[in-house]
């Protein structure tokens, strides 16, 4: 590992991003965009934002990382921008860490917007300490740009790179708890759920919104996204191609 490498890799990566108004309007203004068109239409039944709102606070940052982050680690190989540099002495692993220390960074952000607007602009009402909400959110975040990172390596174009969020993340969603709660699902459908990290977002968020003792078990679901997302960027960093070829 060369930290001067994977320090330089963030800051190109940052340094193009932020020269991309779409990319900076998807991040950042999407999620709040959504959430404050959610409190708009739960108005006249404020409860049911609380209820909601939590929930897809962790789900919006979620599949916009995922997005994002899919669709630029492809467009570094497939425009030859990977190969170059892995000609350079610097390992798959530093340019993946550099990549998730710059979305990391954009995360935060991106995590820290939304949550104080849908709180302090939207009412979204929250009985734990929002710092906890922030967290959620952040790990939300993290783990889409982590899996995003992962499923860049199986496609060979950015339309084929897009194709993985009705696979991979719309299952997810309807899985998660947000629709129908897990443990009501069937029997082999509530086993998948429990396989698949969203669930723990939604239960953490769920559990830190609702409730101001927060029980051990929102700490062990916040663990939980956090080891998958670290589990999908170590498996990034073994799949990783120098092309789309």
């Amino acid at each position: 590992m060369h930290p001067k490498l994977t320090l330089a890799t963030m800051r190109r990566v940052l340094t193009q991003l932020l020269h991309d108004p779409r990319t900076i309007g998807l991040m950042f203004v999407v999620p709040c965009v959504l959430l404050g068109l959610l409190a708009w239409m739960y108005q006249s039944t404020p409860h049911m934002f609380d209820r909601v709102g939590p929930a897809l606070l962790g789900i919006f940052p979620f599949v916009v990382m995922f997005l994002i982050t899919s669709v630029a680690t492809l467009r570094e190989r497939s425009s030859g921008t990977l190969e170059r540099l892995m000609a350079l002495p610097i390992g798959k692993f530093d340019f993946i860490l550099g990549y998730a220390l710059a979305f990391g960074l954009l995360a935060v952000v991106q995590a820290t917007l939304a949550s104080e607007i849908a709180i302090h602009v939207y009412g979204m009402h929250v009985a734990g300490p929002e710092y906890l909400v922030l967290v959620v959110a952040l790990a939300d975040a993290l783990l889409g740009m982590a899996l995003g990172l992962f499923v860049s390596a199986f496609a060979r174009t950015e339309f084929q790179a897009v194709q993985f969020l009705p696979a991979l993340i719309l299952p997810q969603f309807l899985l998660c708890g947000l629709l129908v709660a897990v443990d009501a699902l069937p029997g082999f459908l509530h086993g998948v759920a429990r396989c698949l990290p969203l669930t723990y977002a939604v239960d953490a968020m769920g559990k830190v919104s609702a409730q101001a003792n927060i029980p051990h078990a929102a700490y062990h679901d916040i663990l939980v996204v956090v080891a998958f997302g670290a589990a999908a960027l170590m498996l990034g960093a073994a799949t990783l191609r120098r092309s789309s070829r």
